[in-house]
């Protein structure tokens, strides 16, 4: 189990040290010509989280698929599909725990203690299989409509998280301490898609205010770990808060600088992507719930 367990921490941090090694990052790649990602899907319409998102984020761009829907092989038969013969999958994972005895050498006492690790299954893109009912088809996605203007829905999403958010000055930043988010004005954005997604890192960092949901952000600017981390929560959850939102993320000035930092954090440590990704889900999780948006639809704890 412990072997198993750390072949997928390194099977998928590898395969991500090795695109950030060639300047790539796999969550701004597209594979429909510059549209915007779209976050995948399970075969009945619920999003995927953590980890899985780039993970299959990456298999779709590898392969050229443009539907963001998956599902099991056995999905596929109680469906009245079946996946094309030499077809292989991609895999996805989960988090599960087995329960075990110990003594606690402080008490002497026998306690029962969670083992976490992950479990891996494969899933297939609807485009692997055939006889599927006309609801998997494949639809083009809207485009963002008026590229130089302000967007009335998206600016009524960020203003109800009752954040708050200044206009003005050259740069873009979360004040920890005094609790608010800086923004050029949306004039000085080369497009209203850069300005959204700049807006979407920065709300990222705002959901791990002590008030919200605590992130440990003290050691925020002392710690280049931490630092690294943090910049990589807000990074994942502008991309994944995009592609709900149907916004193309836009490549920041900084990334150069910030994808050597994450490089070096991810060959000290197997697990950094995986954390990294699910506070970035639970961040989005929680805008999209104070917002309104929509609830969490979890069906199972994704690493």
């Amino acid at each position: 189990m412990s072997e198993a367990k750390t072949d997928i921490y390194a099977t998928v941090t590898n395969k991500i040290l090795a695109d950030l090694e060639n300047g790539n990052l796999p969550w701004h790649k597209s594979w429909n010509g510059g549209d915007s990602l779209a976050l995948p899907l399970r075969w009945n319409g619920e999003s995927y989280n953590g980890i899985n998102i780039i993970m299959l984020w990456c298999s779709a761009m590898a392969k050229g698929y443009k539907s963001p829907t998956w599902m099991t092989f056995k999905q596929a038969l109680e469906l009245g599909a079946a996946v094309r013969k030499g077809e292989k999958g991609s895999p996805v994972v989960y988090a599960n725990a087995i329960m075990k005895n110990e003594i606690n050498e402080k008490t002497g006492a026998d306690e029962e203690r969670a083992i976490h690790y992950l479990k891996s299954y494969t899933v297939f893109n609807v485009e692997q299989i055939d006889g599927l009912p006309d609801r998997f088809k494949v639809i083009d996605k809207p485009k963002f409509a008026n590229p130089d203007e302000q967007n009335a829905a998206l600016d009524a999403y960020f203003k109800a998280t009752g954040a708050d958010i200044r206009h003005g000055g050259n740069r873009a930043f979360f004040a920890l301490i005094d609790d608010f988010v800086q923004m050029p004005e949306f004039k000085d954005f080369e497009s209203a898609e850069a300005y959204y997604s700049v807006l979407a890192h920065e709300m990222t960092h705002w959901t791990g205010h002590k008030s919200r949901l605590a992130r440990e952000q003290k050691s925020y600017h002392d710690s280049k770990t931490d630092y690294a981390k943090e910049e990589l929560i807000a990074e994942l959850g502008a991309a994944f808060l995009c592609a709900e939102l149907a916004i193309t993320p836009e490549t920041r000035l900084d990334h150069a600088a910030y994808i050597q930092s994450w490089i070096a954090a991810l060959k000290n440590d197997k697990r950094f992507i995986f954390s990294a990704a699910s506070h970035a889900s639970k961040a989005v999780d929680y805008l999209n719930r104070i917002t309104g948006r929509k609830a969490s639809t979890n069906q199972e704890a994704e690493a």
